[in-house]
């Protein structure tokens, strides 16, 4: 099927080379005013000013879409979520509001071991139905790209059904999905006094089954004080590597205790948090995502090696909708770009920290908050989020060649409106794979 969207009053994010925005580069977003996209198969065919539709596009398809008074920019690409759970926690939400730390809700079974033990008595079924709902509220709000993360099962069983509803879910869904392994988000209740017999029953019992079933393509480790160490991160990422995963991060949320480096040495996709950065965590940031550091290339995620005039780097994934709602320090955005690491924006939609996966919201706060500019923000959370989940071939920008994911906005006056009104919901539909909602 063609479909063509005539008299758009802006198009946004319009890129013909493929490169990780860094520094200054984060605040280039390319538009053209008054354009046209031409969409093939679900996939952007081809694009550009209404002046060149006759050149460009010499005979008209039937289905022509009057997107006149609207701006079309690509789909949110959210590169960090937690959003296979089995029950809400508003109940802790209260505790927090009333005063309770986060050590004392943990301490009465709150926080990530309340959400393990829902979702280990939960079955498969019910748990597929209650995610599924999810995706289809995030993609409504504009997201075509997402990561989802295991991590509340803490168990054999639990995990591998977790991920097991995250494959259903890619199988199933139009959206790019990539899932990420997170059996070390916590130590469980029965191991809390024996780390390593923990740390083996992730590499002796999850992963070859993980493996043998393809049920994930990254790994993670929640790296943090009292839970994972950098040294434990290690070699539970070194573990995974060997059956082909690759380490996506959490780091520097509540401390800084060597995670960064970890995440160099084992040449991570992102770092992921980093509301805590010292100035030794920034150099480290900047310095492993420089694509000086002579690397070799990555995979695309489709099989084909980057190529040099693409080159990889750690990227750093801020999640400030998580500090908004724990009432934390954001992270330092404006320090990070202006010294020149690689960011993406990603929601952490999860229970207990960050209950949305409104990624108009997250481009809003980083805004108001984290004082990123729109453009730096928009990018943040479309190109530099496809990287970050090794999808920026296939989503993330308006690209020839890649998928026809886009948000039409309702009339607004300009790109700034959609972060500074905030509170509105300014999305008139969402188009996946050359398809409307």
């Amino acid at each position: 099927m063609t479909t063509l969207i005539t008299n758009i009053q802006q198009l946004i994010g319009t890129r013909e080379e493929h490169t990780l925005l860094r520094g200054a580069a984060l605040a280039n977003l390319p538009s053209i005013e008054n354009a046209f996209v031409l969409i093939e198969d679900g996939i952007i065919a081809e694009y550009g000013a209404m002046y060149e539709l006759e050149l460009k596009v010499p005979q008209l398809p039937k289905a022509i879409i009057d997107a006149a008074g609207q701006l079309v920019l690509p789909c949110w690409c959210d590169s960090h979520t937690h959003i296979v759970f089995a029950k809400s926690r508003e109940e802790e939400f209260i505790d927090k509001i009333k005063g309770m730390s986060y050590a004392d809700i943990a301490a009465k079974g709150g926080g990530i071991l309340n959400s393990a033990n829902k979702l280990n008595e939960i079955s498969e079924e019910a748990l597929f139905l209650h995610a599924w709902k999810r995706l289809e509220e995030v993609s409504q709000l504009g997201t075509g790209a997402i990561e989802i993360k295991s991590g509340y099962g803490l168990t054999v069983e639990g995990e591998l059904k977790m991920l097991r509803v995250i494959k259903k879910l890619k199988a199933q869904s139009d959206l790019s999905i990539k899932a990420t392994f997170l059996g070390a988000h916590t130590y469980p209740q029965a191991y809390k006094e024996d780390h390593q017999g923990y740390i083996d029953l992730i590499i002796n019992e999850m992963l070859p089954v993980i493996a043998k079933e393809k049920l994930a393509d990254y790994i993670d480790v929640f790296c943090e004080t009292g839970f994972f160490s950098p040294h434990e991160m290690e070699t539970i990422c070194k573990a995974g590597m060997s059956y082909g995963l690759k380490p996506k991060l959490h780091v520097n949320q509540l401390n800084s205790i060597g995670g960064i480096e970890a995440a160099i040495k084992l040449n991570a996709i992102s770092v992921d948090h980093l509301e805590t950065m010292t100035e030794t965590d920034i150099t480290l940031l900047r310095q492993g995502g420089s694509p000086q550091m002579g690397e070799l290339p990555r995979s695309s995620g489709q099989g084909e090696p980057l190529l040099r005039s693409d080159p990889p780097g750690l990227i750093g994934t801020l999640l400030p909708t998580a500090a908004f709602f724990l009432r934390m320090n954001y992270q330092p955005a404006r320090i990070l770009i202006d010294n020149n690491c690689a960011i993406a924006l990603a929601s952490d939609y999860n229970p207990g920290s960050s209950p949305s996966g409104n990624m108009n919201f997250v481009v809003a706060l980083s805004c108001i908050q984290m004082k990123m500019l729109p453009e730096e923000a928009i990018n943040a959370a479309t190109i530099n989020g496809a990287y970050a989940m090794e999808l920026q071939h296939e989503v993330g920008s308006i690209s020839i060649g890649k998928k026809a994911n886009l948000i039409f906005t309702k009339p607004i006056p300009s790109l700034a409106y959609l972060p500074y009104a905030f509170g509105n919901n300014l999305i008139d539909k969402v188009m996946i794979k050359g398809q409307f909602l």
